[in-house]
């Protein structure tokens, strides 16, 4: 069992590092994702870890200790109505405002393994026919490291092409490799992946016409969530959109953005005509 000042000490370094927010009863999950980190650096015990971590302040451990209690939950086209949305109301929105000849950006915050991007990519693989010239980029970023080299990798295990993926899709936009699914080039090119905490400032990455940042905030306290939406606002347009999970809301936290009447998760700049659009679309 992990003393209770044990969780305190670990909790309060992954929420300055992360903004993780991780509660006083929450030792049954420092056990579970932190034995495995504690077998991988050689050390008897997670409190043999911990010990070490607080005698000898490792940034290296410590970030292994934040990424490990981190949760990368994802799969591909997860609960698709984001994807739905992206499709049927923000493309085509976009591509009117931007022109046939014009671009989009788009930013995949807190990406884990990638499958999300690449749900993005391979649904603007299948609409090429319709948009023309338009140039799409995808940014796809992650704190951890680890995650975001398997990201850039696109290898997948069956299991992971099972959850969220048609067979359809699986069989235009991936290669078989023994037991594991590859992603095709021509989708991985589509992607971007990068190291971003969003903690930290977003200037140089420049504006994106659309945010994925999809639960993500549920894990963080109520101002963190404040200044991560605060931050986001001043990396999109007036008219760019930002989409967040089933059980988030910007309502109480953000004036800069606000709801899309009809279209759950999707929030478009108050100081622009984004709602009203999608609305209509």
């Amino acid at each position: 069992m992990i003393k209770q000042d044990d969780i305190t000490f670990v909790a309060a370094e992954a929420f300055k590092r992360s903004g993780l927010v991780l509660s006083a009863d929450k030792g049954y999950l420092l056990e579970s994702r932190l034995a495995p980190l504690a077998r991988a650096e050689g050390y008897p015990s997670i409190e043999a870890l911990i010990a070490a971590v607080r005698r000898d302040r490792s940034e290296r451990l410590l970030w292994g200790i934040t990424e490990a209690l981190a949760t990368h939950e994802t799969f591909f086209f997860r609960d698709n109505t984001p994807f739905d949305l992206f499709k049927q109301d923000i493309l085509p929105n976009l591509a009117r405002a931007r022109g046939l000849n014009g671009s989009i950006r788009i930013w995949c915050a807190a990406c884990s393994s990638g499958q999300e991007p690449y749900s993005l990519a391979m649904l603007l693989d299948e609409e090429r026919a319709r948009l023309g010239n338009l140039k799409v980029e995808i940014v796809a970023t992650d704190m951890a490291p680890r995650v975001l080299e398997k990201a850039r990798a696109g290898i997948y295990s069956q299991f992971e092409v099972q959850r969220g993926l048609a067979i359809q899709r699986l069989v235009r936009h991936f290669e078989q490799t023994g037991d594991q699914w590859r992603i095709k080039p021509n989708i991985r090119q589509m992607v971007t992946f990068q190291k971003q905490n969003l903690l930290e400032s977003f200037n140089a990455m420049g504006t994106f016409d659309v945010v994925f940042c999809r639960n993500v905030l549920i894990y963080f306290d109520a101002e963190t969530k404040k200044q991560v939406l605060a931050r986001l606002a001043k990396q999109t347009p007036s008219d760019g959109y930002l989409i967040m999970g089933a059980a988030e809301t910007v309502v109480g936290l953000s004036k800069d953005f606000e709801p899309v009447e009809g279209r759950r998760g999707l929030y478009g700049r108050t100081d622009g005509a984004a709602g009203k659009r999608s609305a209509a679309a």
